[in-house]
């Protein structure tokens, strides 16, 4: 059975990505791009923890209102956050008022200083985990490389990056192609990582 549908162009694309015009977008341009931005990392592995128990679409509605309550995912500042800006953020109808994970992204910011500190970059260390192998398109919730990933991640303090969140995460920043093998796009996101420069 395809996993696509027609877009509104009439190519074929995954089907979750034409469920809603705004799927439709993140699908297009963003969704299995390779990246090598150490903050839009960070950023997509918080909002990835925020997700937990509720759907993209939520999160991704809710995108520019994250960002502007976490100042724009600068880790270095909220590395520096404390109780008045859990509680500044637990106020703001804005974003998803959870304290756990409200409290684990600035848990995540000061865990990933001491990571660029020790490896680098987020960039260095997440490419890393690269499948050297890709499983299929749709085909797996998790992989031994996002277990490895969020096992190693958790040792070093990291919280909300269970094994499933950090493959949603590796989908979504281009470190897998996961795009439905008939998907219109999928060739666009090969393209581009087969050009993209891991960071070392």
């Amino acid at each position: 059975m395809s996993g696509t549908v027609p877009g509104p162009d009439g190519r074929p694309r995954c089907r979750w990505g034409a469920a809603t015009p705004e799927y439709l977008a993140y699908h297009d341009t963003e969704w299995g791009f390779p990246v090598g931005d150490d903050r839009r990392l960070f950023e997509k592995l918080c909002l990835e923890g925020f997700q937990s128990g509720l759907s993209w679409r939520t999160i991704l509605a809710k995108r520019e209102n994250f960002r502007a309550a976490f100042h724009g995912f600068d880790v270095e500042r909220i590395a520096r956050y404390g109780e008045a800006d859990v509680a500044r953020l637990l106020g703001d109808a804005g974003i998803v008022r959870h304290r756990g994970k409200i409290e684990a992204v600035i848990r995540n910011a000061r865990a990933a200083l001491a990571l660029v500190e020790r490896e680098g970059s987020l960039a260095a260390y997440v490419w890393r985990f690269e499948p050297a192998r890709d499983p299929g398109p749709q085909t797996v919730a998790t992989t031994p490389e996002s277990v490895a990933l969020s096992k190693d991640l958790k040792k070093r303090g990291w919280a909300f990056v269970g094994p499933t969140t950090v493959y949603a995460f590796m989908q979504a920043m281009g470190l897998v192609n996961d795009h439905a093998a008939d998907c219109a796009i999928r060739a666009e996101t090969e393209a581009a990582r087969r050009g993209f420069r891991r960071p070392d």
